[in-house]
């Protein structure tokens, strides 16, 4: 080790307070909150209003805990670490304190449990049985406030739901940095509400959601469509632009539907959010929305013959023109085996253009997360062409150039994502004229029936492999139980086509 090396260490070594929680020894960067500490510990201090992606309001009172020398309680979430620090987190005082706190939240909430949207994820649900269970001993009337409030494109407010912790508040003022939302009126009439002319209206709304812990805020998108209970949920990546948030699509596996994604905590990319415009990445995956079966001149054909029907229109290619259409949106692992198998089989490198939307623009950014890059895989199509040492062509819509190759064979990796390409219809109808063209991809359409084979393709749900963001970084996919159990992915097609030509 270096000089320098130890250096550095040491420096580290002396920013390190050294503190005990619940008799557990601890070590945490100075500066670090008592309640921050706990949880690195496995202590998991109850706490309504603060959230690490937000600045600290200390105003729900429920993270109460003991500290040695000090006569009273304090709160977990602003209180700093010192040295040598004694915490209690389940000293009787502290759980007496989280009790009343909880009942004071309780007071004017509604109870509708069987009725509201966060049953099952409800933190007060959740407190109520861990530092609860209580009779009450409050007697009065409820406060009664406004309830299903329209106050987006995208949410619904009950404010007889809330327990003002002002997350919401917090998040409009510091992230979205909007500042539409605030808390009016004074005591146990508070309420949160919008400023008056404005509407939350921007792209990150859904995070509102997220951070809500009692179901005031609810999403229109998936209200009232599925118990939270019936959800299973798979961590993956986002593939609604090029920074790759980590998220976790939640689906019901009986049904065979995915209903929501959520963000997972990403520190190197996405934090604690995402945006409204990844939070529709679900839907194209659903069976109402996709293609199950391959068509041939637009007559069904079955699974078991696609991979002979591929292996004719490549054997007849060979010593003949063929165009490969490339799109940023599959996995590093896809572009890799589907070219060297093509030129395996074909004997020669094909013509590859890349068909990118006419309208983008990838250097735009809107200064939190959402890309005008909406390809998850720009960088990673980039590098394979590299490595493959292959020039293609950029076509947006106009496929001139790929008419002026005069392809006998094109084969198309249309885009998983459809919804990034506006004009799509106009391009697939123009590839439709083309004498013999192979496409890939997720919907039908009477335009991809007029195609000589057309392919239904995996979703990211259903798939094992990575992408490169806009940094390079590599994002993983994980797959899913599938939609559609019988669809080939284009890495076991291509490697079963090559199979039976070596053969």
């Amino acid at each position: 080790m270096t000089n320098t090396e130890n250096t550095l260490n040491a420096e580290k070594t002396q920013n390190l307070v050294n503190l005990t929680i619940d008799g557990k020894p601890v070590s945490v960067p100075h500066g670090t909150s008592v309640i921050e500490a706990a949880k690195k510990i496995g202590s998991k201090i109850p706490h309504f209003c603060w959230h690490p992606g937000l600045s600290v309001a200390g105003v729900c009172r429920l993270c109460m805990v003991k500290i040695e020398g000090n006569p009273k309680l304090q709160i977990g979430c602003n209180t700093q670490v010192t040295e040598g620090m004694k915490v209690e987190t389940k000293h009787q005082e502290a759980k007496e304190a989280q009790k009343w706190a909880l009942e004071f939240h309780l007071v004017n909430h509604p109870l509708d449990c069987p009725t509201c949207d966060q049953a099952g994820e409800c933190k007060l649900q959740d407190y109520y049985m861990q530092v609860g269970r209580y009779d009450s001993q409050v007697n009065e009337e409820k406060v009664l406030k406004p309830k299903a409030l329209d106050v987006g494109t995208e949410l619904i407010l009950d404010t007889e739901r809330c327990i003002l912790c002002s997350r919401c508040v917090r998040f409009e003022d510091q992230v979205s940095k909007t500042s539409s939302l605030g808390i009016f009126n004074r005591g146990d009439h508070s309420q949160i509400g919008l400023i008056p002319g404005r509407r939350i209206e921007h792209n990150y709304s859904y995070n509102l959601v997220d951070i809500c812990p009692v179901g005031a805020f609810t999403a229109r998108d998936f209200r009232f469509k599925c118990r939270v209970w019936f959800l299973e949920k798979t961590k993956t990546t986002c593939p609604g632009c090029s920074t790759g948030c980590s998220v976790s699509v939640f689906g019901n596996k009986m049904e065979r539907e995915y209903y929501r994604l959520k963000p997972e905590v990403d520190h190197e990319v996405n934090g604690h959010w995402m945006c409204d415009y990844g939070r529709k990445m679900y839907k194209h995956c659903n069976a109402s929305a996709r293609q199950s079966v391959p068509q041939k001149n637009g007559t069904p054909v079955d699974w078991n013959r696609i991979t002979n029907e591929l292996v004719q229109e490549l054997t007849k290619a060979r010593n003949k023109k063929v165009a490969l259409v490339l799109t940023p949106q599959y996995t590093n692992e896809e572009y890799a085996l589907v070219l060297s198998s093509i030129k395996q089989i074909l004997g020669t490198t094909p013509t590859v253009f890349i068909w990118r939307p006419e309208t983008e623009n990838p250097t735009e950014f809107d200064g939190v997360l959402f890309r005008g890059d909406h390809n998850a895989n720009t960088k990673g199509l980039e590098r394979a062409l590299s490595q493959a040492n292959i020039q293609a062509e950029i076509i947006r819509g106009n496929i001139e150039p790929l008419k002026n190759a005069n392809p006998d064979l094109t084969i198309v990796l249309g885009p998983e994502i459809e919804m990034a390409y506006g004009n799509i219809e106009n391009t697939l109808q123009s590839l439709s004229k083309l004498s013999n063209v192979v496409y890939f991809g997720v919907t039908l359409s009477d335009t991809t029936k007029q195609f000589s084979l057309t392919v239904p393709t995996k979703v990211f749900v259903e798939k094992n492999g990575t992408y490169l963001n806009y940094n390079s970084m590599p994002r993983k996919l994980i797959a899913n139980a599938p939609v559609f159990s019988q669809i080939m992915g284009l890495d076991d097609m291509f490697a079963a086509a090559l199979q039976r030509i070596e053969q």
